[in-house]
């Protein structure tokens, strides 16, 4: 409305003033691609030594099925300059002719090539193991594209859903507790489940029956989990009943054929339950909410949940089944911690996952594949850091540490555009 206001003000038409902000939205787009151009030359050309080249490996550590490669040599310096200079060619162009609707994947494109540099600057006369690197960012995506799908399906109900991180710490105690005791990680992944169901159940009743706040219902869930899970470990798992905190995790399984591609097979097609669920889960829920009667109608009461009501639909209803939809990828999320990772549950071993996670949501305009992308980001972001400091880089841990939460922020920042949530996300139905 403001903005409308003042495009009034300057005598703009609705459509003249779109294509003003759409102009300005390129020229710093473009702007942006020539600073880092620039800054990747001043911090990475200029301090390399004379005649160091970059070694990447392309294999998998340890046992894999996959066709073995040589390793990729690079001569540092030149690769520096030559993906310096095509950062810097796409933001000339973009500020002299505009790459229109596609400015924002060519800025991602900007982008890799300063991560590129980085890595071939980071890895002077050193060696880094790429495919290794970026199967752990994959593994590391998981529980945030989990996560993310959870935000999506309640958003895209009109359920704010904050409490995606204490269901998935939730999760990860009683699925780890109920596998050790059961002797079976598919009972302990069904516990883990429901429990994220339940919590999602207790939010659904809150904010949609009793209308309380969406976002307060959420903190409440997070608070209580995190207090929970704490108090349970400290008092029972980590002294007392410590068989029970010992789950064991998924086997890795790899997919015949496609796990024997060179590169890429070791990293999507060699890994665990957990990582074969996130693929199935990403085409599932696209095609149910943009494809089918039920995601219709599941947008529909997001979207304008009067008209939906007008039309037939149970608003409440929708809501219910989304809520616990929600809750329940949640709960596979969570259970990737312990089930999926690690076989054991330590306090507060989320980390903050699940909050990356609804970053990953707006990020990706809530859209399964968008949020994939972010999660994707913020992954490798994780995975990048560890790697660093084993190459000791001349930078300090504690910005390394930073990496992920600094790449949430940005994309929280909306380097990227606007996202447009769903119109009533948040909203509270009264029938009228």
């Amino acid at each position: 409305m403001a903005a409308a206001a003042a495009s009034a003000r300057r005598g703009l038409t609705p459509a003249e003033a779109a294509a003003l902000a759409a102009r300005s939205r390129y020229r710093v787009l473009g702007s942006l691609m020539v600073v880092l151009g620039l800054v990747g030359l001043w911090l990475f050309a200029f301090n390399v030594p004379a005649g160091a080249v970059s070694r990447f490996g392309l294999n998998q550590g340890g046992a894999t099925t996959a066709i073995q490669l040589p390793e990729l040599v690079l001569p540092t310096l030149p690769t520096i300059v030559v993906l310096m200079v095509i950062s810097l060619g796409l933001g000339g162009y973009q500020l002299w002719r505009s790459f229109g609707r596609w400015s924002t994947a060519v800025l991602g494109l900007a982008i890799l090539c300063f991560i590129l540099a980085f890595l071939t600057w980071a890895t002077a006369d050193k060696s880094i193991n790429l495919a290794g690197m970026l199967k752990n960012s994959l593994l590391r995506a998981v529980p945030l594209t989990l996560g993310a799908l959870s935000g999506i399906l309640s958003e895209r109900a009109g359920v704010i859903n904050i409490a995606i991180e204490g269901m998935m710490l939730a999760a990860a105690l009683t699925g780890c507790v109920v596998a050790s005791a059961a002797g079976n990680l598919w009972y302990g992944l069904l516990a883990a489940i429901l429990t994220g169901a339940l919590l999602a159940l207790v939010h659904g009743v809150l904010s949609i029956r009793y209308k309380i706040d969406q976002v307060i219902s959420g903190v409440v869930i997070n608070i209580f989990s995190v207090g929970i899970t704490s108090f349970l470990s400290a008092k029972f798992l980590q002294e007392t009943f410590t068989n029970l905190n010992n789950s064991g995790t998924f086997p890795t399984v790899p997919i015949p054929l496609l796990s024997r591609l060179p590169f890429l097979g070791g990293i999507l097609f060699e890994s665990n339950f957990f990582t074969y669920a996130m693929y199935v889960f990403l085409i599932v829920v696209h095609v149910a909410l943009f494809y089918t009667r039920w995601g219709l109608r599941t947008r529909a009461v997001g979207e304008h949940p009067k008209a939906a009501d007008t039309l037939g639909i149970n608003v409440a209803r929708t809501r219910y089944v989304a809520v616990l939809l929600s809750g329940a990828m949640a709960g596979l999320a969570g259970a990737y911690f312990t089930l999926g990772s690690v076989g054991r549950f330590d306090e507060v071993m989320t980390a903050g996952r699940g909050f990356i996670s609804l970053a990953a949501v707006i990020f990706g305009n809530w859209n399964p594949v968008g949020a994939f992308g972010a999660s994707l980001i913020f992954g490798f972001a994780d995975a990048l850091q560890g790697r660093l400091a084993i190459l000791r880089v001349p930078i300090p841990s504690q910005f390394l540490l930073m990496a992920p939460y600094v790449a949430t922020m940005i994309a929280l920042a909306g380097l990227v555009g606007r996202a447009q949530p769903p119109a009533a996300d948040g909203q509270p139905y009264e029938k009228g």
